[in-house]
């Protein structure tokens, strides 16, 4: 007689699994990937190998030898994370670094908590951190944006036009003096400035974004509003001095507002899960990306503001529950 198991609620069905996210993410991914490697060469593409094959191997070992449990490399979220990481560093970044960045990743951000699903931190965004504080001159040294076609090897680097500015403005420049040295908007929306590999082109995001979104990977609620959030803080800045803020769309363009909207802040293991508790989610990382990018001391603010924000998902899930299903509004007695 065969046994019936009957498991908890909730019984939810659905042809999804964590493998097939995961490499839905990874097709996502490709845009952005292919302009990281057209603009910087061959050393985006060493980055991004490197990084994938460290992550996907320390998880391996980790679990191996240390947690001695199943292993899950196959399912392809030890492959998301290495990507993320080689898109939140500058493409010549030395290997050794690129290794411990995935060490980082994987053994701090991720499997220290019990592996996937469990860790509260976007792992990539922990490793970046790390790094940015370890390693800050390997960490801001950005390589000029050159066709693959033209150069093979970076050798020349350059500020970001988010560090540009903040530099400029800090050493008492005005911007109408600042501005005519920036990439133009064109050149900015598809990729052609310096920055982290993964994050120089609004419009490779923008495609791997549309493709989650008809895939149903994620929603709009993060995106939307933490986008949303950035463009509204800093238009009210503009408007009121000119002189001396950027314009709206040049901060949705610049640093990694695009990537960590569309890639980062929407990692379901670490963001809220409720409509409610997302749009608050998303407007608390453009709110403190902002208030970094004006007020503090780093050029970019967007690592911080998610880490921060992943920080409070639990106080945001008890303030936004989702309704218990089968459960009716009670009746007013007239």
């Amino acid at each position: 007689m065969n046994m019936l198991t009957i498991s908890g609620s909730p019984h939810l069905h659905s042809d999804n699994s964590t493998r097939k996210i995961m490499f839905g993410v990874v097709v996502a991914l490709l845009p952005a990937m292919l302009v990281a490697v057209y603009y910087f060469g061959l050393g985006a593409l060493e980055v991004i190998v490197l990084s994938v094959f460290f992550s996907v191997f320390f998880e391996w070992l980790i679990q191996k030898y240390l947690i001695k449990g199943p292993l899950t490399i196959t399912d392809g979220s030890a492959v998301v994370t290495g990507i993320l990481l080689a898109f939140n560093v500058p493409s010549n970044l030395p290997w050794w670094m690129v290794i411990i960045g995935a060490l980082v990743a994987i053994g701090i951000g991720k499997m220290s908590f019990g592996g996937l699903g469990k860790n509260i931190f976007n792992p990539a965004l922990v490793s970046r951190v790390f790094l940015l504080v370890s390693f800050p001159v390997a960490m801001t040294s950005w390589p000029k944006p050159h066709p693959i076609t033209k150069v093979l090897v970076d050798t020349v680097t350059g500020p970001t036009p988010l560090g540009y500015i903040k530099e400029g403005l800090g050493a008492g420049k005005t911007l109408s003096e600042l501005i005519p040295h920036l990439p133009s908007y064109a050149q900015q929306l598809m990729g052609q400035m310096g920055g982290s590999l993964g994050e120089v082109s609004a419009l490779a995001i923008l495609l791997g974004g549309i493709y989650m979104l008809w895939k149903k990977i994620i929603t709009w609620e993060i995106p939307v509003s933490m986008l949303l959030t950035v463009f509204v803080f800093s238009g009210i800045l503009w408007l009121i001095n000119p002189q001396h803020y950027m314009d709206p769309v040049f901060n949705l363009l610049t640093g990694g507002v695009m990537l960590g909207a569309v890639f980062m802040a929407t990692d379901m293991v670490t963001s809220p899960m409720t409509r409610g508790g997302q749009l608050l989610f998303g407007f608390g990382i453009g709110l403190i990306t902002m208030l970094i990018r004006v007020w503090g001391a780093y050029p970019e603010g967007v690592s911080f503001a998610i880490l921060l924000m992943n920080s409070v998902v639990p106080l945001i899930n008890r303030g936004f529950k989702p309704r218990r299903f089968g459960k009716v509004k009670a009746a007013t007695v007239k």
